[in-house]
Formats: C-alpha cells, sequence, structure tokens
C-alpha cells in the first residue's frame, strides 16, 4: 500500500481550477510505502458471484479473493475513493470519489479501469450509492445541511450514463432553532 504526503505548495500560485489529480503549483511529494492488516472506517462489498472482496482503506480502493491473498489496488492517488459497490452482474463498481472536485458518484469495470463519473454535483454532495436490480440505475444520497446537521440527504436516482438524476425523496422540512 502507498500513502502520498503532501510536503509543501510554493507560495504564490496564478488563480485556476482545482483539480484534486493534479493540483496548481509546485508541490513536492514523498512517498511512504507501508504495509498494514487491520483498517478502520473501511466499506466494502462482495462480489455476487462471492469471489471477491473490494474495500476502501485511507481513500484508495482494492479487492482481495475472498479466500485471502494480496490486495490488488484498483483506485490510488490523490482523489479520495471510498464506498465501493458491485453491480448486480459484478462487472463494474460503484463508488464516492472527490476526483472531479466534489463528492460525486462514480463506476469503474471491477479490475479498476474505464472510469466514469456518473453525477456532477459542485454543492450538495453525494455518496452511498446502491445499484437497482437491472444494474442501470444507481440510488445514492444528496446531501443538504442547517445549522443543527452535519448532512441529512435527500434519495436521488441516476442512470449508469449520467444525468441530471430523478429526485426519490424530498428534504423534510423541520423548525430549526
Amino acid at each position: 500500500m502507498v500513502g502520498i504526503f503532501l510536503l509543501s505548495p510554493l507560495l504564490a500560485q496564478e488563480e485556476t481550477d482545482w483539480n484534486v489529480s493534479e493540483p496548481n503549483g509546485d508541490w513536492e511529494f514523498d512517498q511512504v510505502n507501508f504495509t498494514t492488516d487491520e483498517g478502520t472506517w473501511m466499506n466494502l462489498d462482495v462480489s455476487p458471484d462471492g469471489s471477491t472482496i473490494v474495500f476502501d482503506l485511507l481513500g484508495d480502493i482494492y479487492s482481495i479473493p475472498i479466500h485471502g491473498g494480496s490486495a490488488k489496488p484498483l483506485r490510488t492517488g490523490m482523489p479520495f475513493d471510498v464506498q465501493p459497490r458491485f453491480s448486480p452482474d459484478g462487472e463494474w463498481i460503484s463508488f464516492t470519489s472527490d476526483a472531479g472536485g466534489g463528492d460525486n458518484i462514480w463506476v469503474m469495470k471491477r479490475d479498476g479501469t474505464e472510469p466514469k463519473q456518473i453525477t456532477k454535483e459542485t454543492f450538495r454532495l453525494l455518496n452511498n450509492a446502491e445499484w437497482m436490480p437491472d444494474g442501470n440505475f444507481l440510488i445514492a444520497r444528496k446531501h443538504f445541511s442547517s445549522g443543527r446537521s452535519l448532512g441529512a440527504g435527500e434519495m436521488w436516482q441516476y442512470h449508469i450514463s449520467g444525468g441530471d438524476g430523478l429526485q426519490l425523496t424530498k428534504e423534510k422540512m423541520t423548525s430549526r432553532m
């Protein structure tokens, strides 16, 4: 497993759009290799055929044979990728990533190739996607916040080709103190 630590940005930078994978300016990185046999706050899923576990650890996504072996990195690097879920046919994995600048829903092939951003929210971020049984749609939670909330959510449905989505639930209006 590989960890990347941000050491120091150069002081003055021209103002441009932020890209999580390619931060603006000159940055120095040190790569730190480490091994671990445990983790906390992890999300995992088992493939429909029962052969593979997909999991996140420290913002990267890995797969491992269900009977043991070495973890294979599927998504690593600067973006924070979490909450992997196998599609019903086991060919795709959905996940939450900030690779586009904020938490959105993405999909990739089960081997980590062909990543594709499904949602393109810039303010109300999404997470916890689950596949519909037909494998063509994902249901995800879109956050809203109030003065007393860490972020509640509405449920939205998205086709795997992308688009604006369909709101399935409405924010419950309660008195806010």
